[in-house]
C-alpha cells in the first residue's frame, strides 16, 4: 500500500519536508518543501542541480530529481512542524547510479537476491567544541584518561538528553551514552537495523546532533582527528548476515570458532581481503591518516587499527568478535559516509562469500604493542592518496558497488588531495623556512 505524505503530513502537523540526499562526500543536500506540495514532489522528485553538489557532474548535466522514500521518513522531534526524507536521485529517467543512497540500495538489492540480508549497528563518535572549532567546549574536561567520566558527562547532561530523548520518540532503541576515550568525545549507541535503515539512521543522527549542540551554544563535530593530542573519532560498525525474511542470523554457529558460522568467516575474509582498497571509502579524509596513522594519545592508546587482523574480544584488532553471531568492524572512522560505507561492507563482505575467503588465523597479541610479531599481516594506507590508489586496483568493490560510483569518488577525491598538497601549512613554515 502506497504512503499518502500528504495525509501523514495533516495528521502530525508537519507543515514542512525536507527532501534529502547525501552526495559522495557525505554531504548531505535539500530541499525545504512545504506540507501542500508534497504530492507532487513525492511523485515527481525536488529538482536539484547536480553539479552544485559533490557529484561528478558538470553545468551541462540535466536536472537531477531527489525522489523521496516515504519509509524514511523523520520528524524532527525538536521541531515537530519539519520532517525528513531520505531520497534516491534520478535523472534523465534513470537512477543516478553514482549517488550513494542508490548504490547501497542496488547493492542491498543483489545480496537479497542471493539470499543474504546485511544488518548494522553503527556507533559514530563526536566531539562537542566551541563554536569558532577552536578548542574542546568544556575547559574542566582535562582527565588524562577521561572515558566514561560521570563529571565530564554530567556537564553536557542538557545536550546529550536532548538527542537520547529525540532518539527514544523516534524509536530507535537508544540504550546507552557514554563519554569517550578523548577528552570532549561522546558515543551515543541504538539497536541494529537493516543496513539501509542503518544508513539513514546514520546519516540522519549527524544532523540532529549538530543541529542540536547549536540549539545549546555548542558545535559537534565528527572529524576524525580534531586534536592531534586526543584519540579520534571512529565510527564502529557491529555486522552480521541473515536470510531474507531477517528472522534467522546466518553468523550465529554455536559450534563454530566464538560462535561465528563459516559464512560469517567468510564475510570477514572477504572485509580483511579488500581492507586496503575499502580504506579510502571507509577513511575518506586527508585527516582520516592521522587517526589510523597517528601515535599513543594522551590517554595511551590511538585505539584504531593499523593493520588488517581479526580477533576475539580484542578491541586493537581491525576485527573484533565480542559476541558470537556478530563482529565489529573497527576501521571506518567519522567521515565516513553514512551510505557508501555500508555499501562498501556488503560489497567486500559479498566478495567474500563468493569466494571462499579465508581470514586466516585469529591474532590474541595486543597489536599497539606486539603488532610487529604478526608475519604477513597487511598494512593500512598511511595516507588519502594511498588508500585512492588501492581503491583503483580494487575489482572486487567496482565490481559490487559499480564502476560509476567508483569513479566519480576516485575523480572527486584525487582533486581533493591536489587541493590539499597546494597548501601551505603552519607545520612547513616552522620547520622549513630557514632551510
Amino acid at each position: 500500500m502506497a504512503i499518502d505524505l500528504a495525509k501523514i503530513a495533516k495528521a502530525k502537523g508537519i507543515k514542512y519536508f525536507l527532501i534529502s540526499f547525501t552526495d559522495l562526500f557525505g554531504v548531505m543536500r535539500s530541499k525545504l518543501v512545504p506540507a501542500p506540495a508534497i504530492g507532487g514532489m513525492a511523485k515527481d522528485g525536488a529538482g536539484f542541480a547536480g553539479f552544485a553538489s559533490w557529484l561528478d557532474m558538470t553545468p551541462a548535466n540535466s536536472d537531477m530529481f531527489a525522489v523521496p522514500d516515504p519509509t524514511s521518513l523523520i520528524q524532527l522531534p525538536w521541531k515537530p512542524e519539519v520532517a525528513w526524507l531520505a531520497a534516491n536521485l534520478w535523472m534523465d529517467g534513470k537512477e543516478v547510479e553514482q549517488a550513494p543512497r542508490n548504490t547501497l540500495q542496488r547493492v542491498c538489492d543483489s545480496a537479497m537476491k542471493k539470499g543474504y540480508r546485511l544488518k548494522t549497528g553503527v556507533e559514530p563518535e563526536y566531539f562537542l567544541i566551541s563554536e569558532d572549532g577552536e578548542e574542546l567546549s568544556d575547559l574542566r574536561d582535562t582527565q588524562e584518561k577521561p572515558c566514561y567520566d560521570q563529571s565530564a558527562l554530567m556537564r553536557r547532561y542538557d545536550v546529550i538528553s536532548e538527542i537520547c530523548d529525540s532518539m527514544l520518540k523516534l524509536g530507535w532503541g537508544t540504550y546507552q551514552n557514554d563519554h569517550e576515550d578523548a577528552n570532549g568525545q561522546f558515543e551515543m549507541n541504538w539497536d541494529y537495523n537493516d543496513a539501509l535503515v542503518t544508513a539513514d539512521q546514520h546519516a540522519f543522527f549527524k544532523y540532529m546532533v549538530k543541529a542540536l549542540a547549536e540549539k545549546h551554544g555548542l558545535r559537534a563535530t565528527f572529524m576524525p582527528k580534531p586534536f592531534a593530542h586526543l584519540t579520534g573519532s571512529g565510527c564502529h560498525a557491529h555486522i552480521s548476515v541473515w536470510d531474507k525474511t531477517g528472522k534467522k542470523n546466518l553468523f550465529n554457529d554455536p559450534k563454530g570458532e566464538l560462535g561465528v558460522s563459516k559464512l560469517g568467516y567468510q564475510f570477514m575474509g572477504g572485509l580483511m581481503h579488500n581492507a586496503v582498497g575499502m580504506t579510502a571509502i571507509t577513511n575518506p579524509t586527508v585527516n582520516s591518516y592521522k587517526r589510523i596513522s597517528g601515535s599513543a594519545t594522551t590517554s595511551g592508546a590511538t585505539w584504531a587499527p593499523t593493520t588488517v587482523t581479526y580477533g576475539g574480544n580484542n578491541r586493537t584488532n581491525m576485527i573484533r568478535i565480542p559476541d558470537a553471531g556478530r563482529f565489529e568492524f573497527r576501521l571506518a572512522d567519522g567521515a565516513a559516509n553514512p551510505y557508501l560505507f555500508q555499501a562498501a561492507l556488503l560489497a567486500a563482505g559479498l566478495d567474500g562469500i563468493a569466494n571462499k575467503r579465508d581470514p586466516g588465523k585469529r591474532v590474541d597479541l595486543n597489536m599497539f604493542e606486539e603488532g610487529h610479531k604478526v608475519k604477513g599481516a597487511k598494512h593500512l594506507p598511511l595516507n588519502l592518496l594511498d588508500a585512492l590508489r588501492e581503491l583503483e586496483k580494487n575489482s572486487s568493490l567496482r565490481e559490487v558497488m559499480g564502476h560509476e560510483v567508483i569513479d566519480a569518488f576516485l575523480k572527486l577525491k584525487h582533486q581533493e588531495w591536489l587541493k590539499f598538497t597546494a597548501s601551505l601549512t603552519p607545520w612547513e613554515r616552522e620547520n622549513v623556512i630557514d632551510c
